[in-house]
């Protein structure tokens, strides 16, 4: 599968099961498999069950303030995923108004296709047309390489927050591109 072949839209209620799977999935992948980060299983499974439940991918499906695009393949597989809205990141300097990239994430399997160059354009584009001001996300401190993309499209770093994961503490970086 190539870019070409996957499908960009705007997430629909009928794909809630699916997107809570992909959204559970890909983040196994980076932060479980990937990092190896050694989460206490019961924070693991109070943080999956209060971020991918599908009740609580419905929810955000139906917040107007949300918008959420999936990478579809040809099969009808969602393959990768984007979501902005309202800036909720705890700095001095975000304003009501300010939009954020809240997540970004594409199945192991679908690296290196360029579908997640393709969300991630839609997603900051709709950013740019509908939310004045700075663009905010956060990312993972140990996280490089997306620490890495986000800088090569004009971020940079303007502090730090607790992310936790249950009772784990992580600790993510703020960035923002004005």
């Amino acid at each position: 599968m190539s870019a070409l072949n996957a499908k960009l839209r705007l997430a629909r209620d009928e794909d809630v099961e699916a997107l809570a799977e992909l959204k559970l999935q890909t983040f196994r992948e980076t932060f479980i498999h990937g990092f190896a980060i050694p989460y206490p299983p019961a924070d693991l499974a109070a943080f999956e069950q209060s971020h991918y439940a599908p009740a609580i991918v419905a929810a955000e499906l139906a917040n107007p303030a949300r918008t959420t695009w999936v990478g579809e393949a040809p099969d009808g597989r969602l393959m990768g995923y984007a979501q902005v809205g309202p800036c909720k990141l705890p700095h001095p300097e975000v304003t009501p108004d300010a939009g954020e990239l809240y997540q970004i994430y594409v199945r192991n399997e679908a690296q290196g296709i360029g579908l997640g160059g393709q969300l991630m354009r839609v997603a900051l584009g709709h950013l740019e047309r509908t939310k004045p001001g700075p663009i905010w996300l956060g990312v993972w401190e140990n996280n490089l390489r997306a620490q890495a993309v986000y800088a090569g499209r004009g971020f940079r770093a303007v502090g730090s927050y607790s992310f936790m994961v249950g009772d784990w503490e992580d600790r993510d970086l703020i960035f923002r591109r004005d």
